[in-house]
This record gives C-alpha cells, structure tokens and sequence, in this order.
C-alpha cells in the first residue's frame, strides 16, 4: 500500500523551529531520493530539500543554512529540521520520493502538514 503520512507542524513565531517527520511506505523510500516540498497561498508547490539514496542533501537557497533533511532508512522516515523560520516559510510542507511517486498515473501525495510562522 502506498502511504505518506506527514506530522510535527503547527504555529510558531519567527526565529522558532518545527521538526516535521514523514513516514512512508516501503515501496516509495526504498532505493529512492525522498524530498520535502511546499506549497503556499496561491504560490505553486516547491521543493525546498531533497535527500539521496546516499545521503546527500540539496535545499534551495532560500532555507539553505536553515533547514535540514536526514533520513532514517530502517523506519522509512524522512525529517526536515526547520530553524530560524521565517513568516514566508508559511505553507502546507509535503514529503514524497524524487521525483514525486506517480500512482494510477498521477502524481501521490499525503495530506500535507500546515507550517504557520507569525511575524
């Protein structure tokens, strides 16, 4: 059964720090890149880190030195550790595999976790 089940968002002020966890089935994790991803207001979904099979991390410049992804490969885990957010970090945060997991011919997602970050 394929599965992405996103957690740890919520309400913060400026400067603080969320750490969002996603478990994933087997069959997305497995032997795949997993990244994060986001998609604020009337903005297009982006991807913000992304992780290899190896462990090498990518993030977009905007969260670089702010953000970090790890992996726990024995639980099928992705984390994203957010510090120093700032109020356009405000989104819906999305894990899936790079690229994202397509299943009947779309693409699959979670329900998302909401990030809210108060000025």
């Amino acid at each position: 059964q394929v599965r992405l089940v996103e957690s740890g968002g919520g309400l913060v002020q400026a400067g603080g720090s969320l750490r969002l966890s996603c478990a994933a089935s087997g069959s997305i994790f497995s032997f795949n890149d997993m990244g994060w991803y986001r998609q604020a207001p009337g903005k297009q979904r982006e991807q913000v880190a992304r992780i290899t099979t190896r462990g090498t991390t990518i993030y977009v410049d905007s969260v670089k030195g702010r953000f970090t992804i790890s992996r726990d490969n024995a639980k099928n885990t992705v984390y994203l550790q957010m510090n120093s957010l700032k109020p356009e970090d405000t989104a819906v945060y999305y894990c899936n595999s790079f690229p994202p997991w397509i299943a009947a011919g779309r693409s699959y997602w979670g329900q998302g976790t909401q990030v809210t970050v108060s000025s």
